[in-house]
């Protein structure tokens, strides 16, 4: 097993930073190393914002939970589908583009190109001996983050990367097995096999929130997920995607 491997295979989120920024330099690397990712037919459809004014982190930190991580951390970017470039291609060349990007299959495009360069970027700056942190709670208010960040339409913030030095080591959350999410061939149809496996998991999940708030927690996995899926989030989402230009057609 090489170190990149070991490196991935220890990842957890880091939920505390120590207050040093990153070098420019060290951003630098980061965002190209982001841009190393494959890419959907070279469309390269995703911008990273790195947001430094601290009025603006500390808004986007309420507006994410609020999650003080968002705000105190070495660098902040926010990862955008972004097809407005797109458009200005189409003008430059006379040819008819919008049809295209605000169909459900460029949508797509763009959410996964974000999401390749970001794991990039997380790899990237693990290596480098940083620790990082995803922010899912940008979507919160997808338009108030918006307007923060002068976004155009046709582009969307999708999650953020908070990145800096750890300044507590988290506990790393066991995943599922892998014979849960690894099938050959065919997805499987026998619901008793999943049932049984979704079980062990159950007792591993509690197990590991037992041993970490001292019997305070023993929630399974099952029961956390159906939990928060009991409740519809951010129901207004698709209405701004929309706004924005995408998931028209």
């Amino acid at each position: 097993m090489n170190d990149t491997i070991k490196m991935m295979l220890n990842h957890r989120s880091i939920r505390k930073f120590k207050d040093d920024p990153l070098s420019q330099e060290d951003i630098t690397t980061i965002i190209q190393a982001a841009q190393m990712a494959s890419t959907s037919s070279f469309i390269q459809a995703y911008t990273i914002i790195g947001v430094t004014n601290k009025a603006v982190k500390s808004e986007l930190a309420h507006l994410s939970g609020p999650q003080p991580y968002v705000e105190q951390n070495g660098h902040f970017f926010v990862f955008c589908a972004d097809l407005y470039r797109h458009t200005i291609a189409g003008t430059m060349e006379k040819t008819a583009v919008t049809t295209s990007l605000e169909s459900t299959e460029k949508f797509m495009v763009a959410v996964i190109d974000a999401s390749l360069a970001a794991q990039n970027a997380t790899i990237a700056a693990e290596s480098m001996g940083y620790g990082i942190c995803y922010i899912g709670g940008l979507r919160n208010d997808m338009e108030k983050v918006s307007q923060l960040l002068s976004l155009p339409d046709y582009v969307i913030p999708l999650f953020g990367l908070a990145v800096g030095i750890p300044d507590t080591q988290s506990d790393q959350k066991p995943r599922l097995p892998m014979n849960s999410i690894y099938y050959e061939n065919t997805y499987p149809n026998d619901t008793h096999t999943i049932y049984t496996d979704l079980e062990s998991y159950n007792d591993t999940i509690a197990n590991y929130y037992n041993e970490r708030t001292h019997g305070e927690r023993q929630d399974r996995w099952t029961e956390q997920v159906s939990r928060m899926l009991n409740k519809p989030k951010r129901t207004d989402m698709k209405k701004v995607v929309q706004q924005k230009g995408f998931l028209r057609d």
